[in-house]
């Protein structure tokens, strides 16, 4: 998935270079499918899936710190009377508060410090797992698998949807936008310097991870380090520096996924010819973006099901746009010739995670009708 994803992504750069030498410079997706797809269904398909991927990633974040600080406050006032939703709430206030800065370009220093975070959590968590599995209070490793062939297969599928989640990145032509023209040679020494932090932290906490816990760790690795019943396995302190560093992390994430949202939706009501801090463009901005934080943070409360909201979002949304889009793209800016190594091998890409998307998606509402009987509204604890 890593590979496949730095492929089309080194791709989707190249069809932004071709479009903006020939004198359209495009800001965001949807601008650059409405000029290579045409204006046609396609095109309101990606603006759906895009609006569909970064609400998913918001709730998935708000999710995830509340779960974060849920994991702080119970190891410091185990019977309190604060509940999930609780700490939703408070997320959602502090996010609505940092939503006030304006643009993509006023994130530049959150994302710097979301690299060091997101470095130090690696360095923190792996560490404790590997301590964990290294102590004598170590619980039994399983790596077993489920017996059922057919639960293995829709497992394997609903992973595979997981795992686009993870590398998936619905706002590159955004990102590229912030680079100064020419931005041709740039955005691929970006994205190796981004698999290289994305090699270090995905595949070194999965790795100890998995190593420490078997194939019963959590999706959030700090409730496996930090178990209901029995001693924590990794020192207190070193915990809680790996939740706040997580908490922090997930806050940039959430404002920096928000930021297409925003766009769309100030579209019609900012005033351009006014200053971003006017009162005609401040109180829109403070509304519409408060409002949209607010149902993203109901939604987190009212279905706490992390992994399979990532399923359902890698398999309906992360797929289409950055597993098959990208190389559709390609073949019709460029127009490679039909023979051509470069045209056959983007087609079998496409037509390839065009199959897993579908199946993806089944296996991921599969899993959520199975979770079914665990929902709860508003439910204290967040269903891996």
């Amino acid at each position: 998935m890593a590979a496949v994803t730095l492929y089309e992504y080194s791709l989707m750069s190249r069809v932004l270079d071709h479009c903006e030498a020939r004198g359209r410079r495009h800001i965001r997706f949807r601008e650059l499918a409405a000029d290579v797809l045409g204006s046609g269904w396609m095109f309101y398909f990606v603006v759906t899936v895009q609006t569909t991927i970064n609400t998913g990633v918001s709730i998935g974040a708000i999710l995830l710190a509340a779960d974060c600080l849920e994991i702080m406050y119970t190891s410091l006032a185990p019977h309190g009377p604060l509940k999930l939703y609780h700490f939703i709430i408070m997320v959602a206030v502090v996010l609505a508060f940092l939503s006030q800065l304006p643009s993509f370009h006023s994130l530049r220093h959150i994302n710097f410090v979301s690299l060091l975070l997101s470095l130090g959590y690696t360095i923190l968590v792996s560490a404790a797992c590997i301590r964990a599995g290294l102590s004598k209070n170590a619980p039994v490793k399983d790596y077993s698998l489920s017996s059922s062939k057919s639960e293995q297969t829709f497992d394997a599928f609903l992973s595979i949807s997981i795992l686009a989640s993870v590398f998936g990145n619905g706002i590159l032509p955004e990102i590229q936008a912030t680079l100064a023209p020419p931005a041709a040679g740039k955005m691929m020494k970006a994205l190796v310097l981004c698999y290289s932090v994305v090699v270090f932290t995905f595949f070194l906490s999965s790795i100890t991870g998995y190593w420490a816990f078997g194939s019963h760790v959590q999706s959030n690795v700090l409730k496996s380090l930090m178990p209901d019943s029995g001693p924590a396995l990794a020192p207190t302190w070193l915990l809680g520096v790996a939740v706040l560093f997580v908490l922090l992390q997930l806050l940039a994430i959430g404002l920096v996924y928000s930021q297409v949202a925003y766009e769309i939706m100030e579209k019609s009501s900012a005033d351009a010819a006014q200053g971003r801090f006017s009162r005609r463009n401040l109180v829109p901005r403070l509304l519409l973006r408060t409002l949209y934080l607010a149902f993203c943070a109901l939604m987190a409360a009212m279905l706490p099901f992390f992994g399979d909201i990532v399923g359902v979002v890698g398999a309906i949304g992360f797929i289409p746009l950055d597993f098959v889009l990208p190389v559709l793209m390609y073949n019709m800016a460029l127009a490679p010739p039909r023979r051509s190594p470069v045209f056959l091998a983007n087609t079998a890409v496409m037509v390839v995670f065009a199959g897993v998307g579908a199946i993806g998606a089944f296996a991921s509402i599969r899993k959520l009708a199975l979770d079914a009987d665990k929902f709860k509204l508003f439910s204290n604890n967040v269903v891996d």
